[in-house]
């Protein structure tokens, strides 16, 4: 059976990828896709995921969350993903616009969660503000939400400041309500996606794979001259998905997670690793599985347009 999930997102070129594989992930159905102002402002990512669903002939339905951070001013990641949030690459943009719900995405996601047979998987790949927003207005969605698996944090270091990753410096005080829900969390932080990246190879192996193999390579191409390491490239938010497809590829501890909110600190992710603890922390990973985790999803999904 599948598993149900909500991808909340900053659409973003590695959520773009994210996304991609999860809608065509025979283990996961994308229920909803609600959009948060984050690597680029709103109306980019939420132009960017209902774009995206169009260009992969999906009905999944988008729904526009939230701006602005709970309290502090916005930040965003144009200077990696560019000023659309897409780099370089352009979507046709199609009429059809049907799958943009005319509901807030904290009211789409709390009558999906609320009405689901069965408890629904959050999988926040942004900041945490549409997340947190819906705990605290409808605390009732707690009693059927499975996990939330997010890539965020970091248990060591940071890519926005020394100690903070982009996603919960964006908004560190949604951040701090997520974690400190005792609601089963997966934290897919920098530890383990710096760990995961491809290789340009690997890029080479899928670009030639349809028009997505195509807008995935290309995507790169622009990702690549950011977060490039020694001819690798980070995609950080396939990790989630990927942790929910093929969770053996990862290893990880028990903790709890405070999160710091004020400060030169503010965004760092302060880990306490404790049996106990409720959120799972992704700490290593099958480097070489998961690449061919990633050549192999992008191969099925050219089977399945392109078949």
């Amino acid at each position: 059976m599948k598993t149900p999930i909500i991808i909340d997102t900053d659409p973003g070129i590695d959520d773009v990828i994210a996304i991609t594989a999860a809608l065509f992930a025979e283990e996961l159905d994308v229920k909803l896709i609600t959009t948060v102002g984050g690597n680029v402002g709103i109306e980019n990512t939420t132009r960017n995921a209902v774009n995206l669903v169009n260009f992969l002939g999906k009905g999944t339905p988008v729904a526009k969350g939230t701006a602005q951070p709970l309290l502090n001013k916005l930040v965003n990641a144009s200077f990696v993903h560019g000023e659309s949030g897409v780099g370089g690459y352009r979507f046709e943009e199609q009429e059809n616009a049907t799958v943009l719900s005319t509901r807030h995405a904290v009211e789409e996601m709390k009558e999906l969660i609320l009405h689901s047979a069965e408890p629904v998987t959050l999988v926040p790949i942004g900041p945490l503000t549409n997340v947190a927003l819906l705990l605290r207005m409808y605390p009732k969605t707690k009693s059927n939400i499975k996990e939330i698996v997010l890539m965020g944090g970091a248990a060591q270091g940071g890519n926005r400041t020394p100690v903070a990753e982009f996603n919960i410096f964006a908004d560190p005080h949604a951040a701090k309500i997520v974690f400190d829900e005792q609601i089963k969390i997966v934290m897919c932080g920098l530890d383990v996606t710096r760990l995961t990246s491809i290789t340009t190879e690997n890029v080479r192996e899928i670009e030639g794979l349809g028009k997505v193999g195509d807008m995935v390579s290309r995507l790169l191409s622009d990702y690549d001259s950011t977060t490039s390491t020694h001819g690798s490239i980070t995609i950080h938010d396939l990790c989630a998905v990927f942790y929910l497809t093929r969770p053996e590829i990862f290893k990880g501890k028990r903790a709890t997670v405070n999160v710091v909110t004020e400060g030169e600190a503010s965004g760092c992710t302060v880990t306490h690793y404790t049996e106990d603890g409720h959120v799972f922390v992704c700490l290593d990973a099958d480097v070489e599985e998961f690449r061919r985790e990633f050549v192999s999803t992008f191969k099925k999904v050219y089977e399945k347009m392109e078949g």
